[in-house]
């Protein structure tokens, strides 16, 4: 139970983790962005001092010659450009274009820093500049963390995707294991009875009729054995009567199920010929019935409802069992699952592999409630 705990969250733990990461990335990417933004401003602060004082002090001076990561273009007034600093590259002085193309770069990057110096008391006019500024590279090279984050994610399910491959063969190899014993299960049933009937055939002396049902239980496991034979190979789809096998499963169930459950069949009054194999679909509508039977125990009402359409059609076989909890409706498929005390959880995922891989049609739950369960399968008709 706490390994099945801990296979259902853990998807969602890795989640959580990852958002935090990126959260944190994101608060230290806005935090150095800020620290840079207020180093532009001392900058642009020691610039103005500098200009405006016949002798700059140190930490102004010591300021303008540290900033040396982010790239900087000052313009006038007019867009200009008058000065550049820390560029990528050295700009050819003859070719401008070149150097106002970064300018239009770096202005998508970061809000500009205003300059003003001047003292129109003194004489000296005011001057308007415009300084705009770079991201640095350990900046950039940040903006690029949650990128190689989110690749090791992609490795990492890379790896557990082959892992859960591998767990697949795993799973299948104890699907044949258990097949092997629901084998077994299926023949020791017309077995039991055959030995009933023998029994009795010696104490009658031959008696005719139960010679019949010896003959009916014999042929019973030949069909037993032709289905376990076709499962693991592809089997040949011929044109059938659907509504001839579907007639044929109902009545052997019927033949050996309780009085107490009524069959209710809404079959066209025609034939309905589609591609499939018999034996396998007649022990998919077994497997569905059967369920249902279980879970009316034993009393209450099984419909099959056969709709035409124009390129497939549609089989509904409700029961008036309790339902199927919402939680577990989309495990019933898998193989082994099961809710039965001495179930080996073959019957629904046999079902899916001769619908789905086999006849290439699609199986599933239309409908389930407190009132029953309707299950849907759709077979093309070529």
């Amino acid at each position: 139970m706490f390994n099945q705990k801990i296979k259902k969250y853990w998807p969602l733990g890795a989640f959580a983790l990852v958002l935090l990461i990126l959260w944190n990335t994101n608060i230290l990417f806005q935090n150095l962005k800020a620290k840079e933004r207020n180093k532009m401003n001392l900058w642009a602060l020691a610039l103005q001092e500098s200009i405006q004082r016949d002798e700059p002090t140190n930490l102004a001076l010591e300021i303008l010659l540290e900033t040396d990561e982010n790239p900087m273009i000052q313009v006038d007034a007019k867009g200009k450009i008058i000065d550049f600093k820390n560029l990528p590259w050295e700009p050819d002085p003859t070719d401008s274009l070149q150097l106002y193309q970064l300018l239009e770069k770096i202005k998508k990057e970061n809000q500009p820093i205003a300059i003003h110096y001047g003292n129109p008391e003194n004489g000296t006019p005011i001057v308007d500049q415009t300084l705009y500024y770079g991201d640095s590279k350990t900046l950039k090279k940040l903006q690029y963390y949650p990128l190689a984050l989110l690749l090791i994610i992609f490795l990492f399910g890379a790896v557990l995707y082959f892992v859960f491959k591998t767990g697949k063969v795993a799973e299948q190899n104890r699907l044949w294991a258990a097949m092997a014993k629901e084998t077994a299960h299926q023949i020791s049933t017309p077995l039991s009875s055959l030995l009933g009937w023998v029994a009795l055939s010696k104490a009658k002396k031959g008696d005719q009729s139960t010679l019949t049902a010896l003959e009916e239980d014999l042929d019973r496991l030949q069909l037993i054995t032709e289905r376990f034979s076709k499962i693991g190979s592809t089997p040949k789809l011929t044109e059938q009567d659907l509504v001839a096998v579907i007639q044929q499963t109902v009545q052997y169930l019927k033949n050996r199920t309780s009085s107490k459950v009524i069959f209710d069949l809404q079959l066209p009054q025609k034939t309905v010929l589609i591609p499939l194999n018999p034996q396998l679909l007649s022990w998919t509508l077994e497997n569905i019935i059967k369920n249902g039977i279980d879970a009316m125990k034993g009393k209450g009402r099984i419909r099959l409802t056969l709709a035409m359409h124009p390129q497939e059609v549609q089989l509904l076989i409700e029961d008036d069992g309790p339902g199927i909890k919402k939680e577990i409706r989309k495990r019933i498929f898998a193989p082994g699952f099961t809710t039965k005390a001495t179930g080996w959880g073959l019957g629904l995922s046999l079902a899916r592999r001769i619908i789905v891989d086999y006849h290439h049609g699609k199986i599933g739950i239309k409908k389930s409630d407190a009132h029953g369960t309707v299950f849907e399968l759709i077979l093309k008709k070529a």
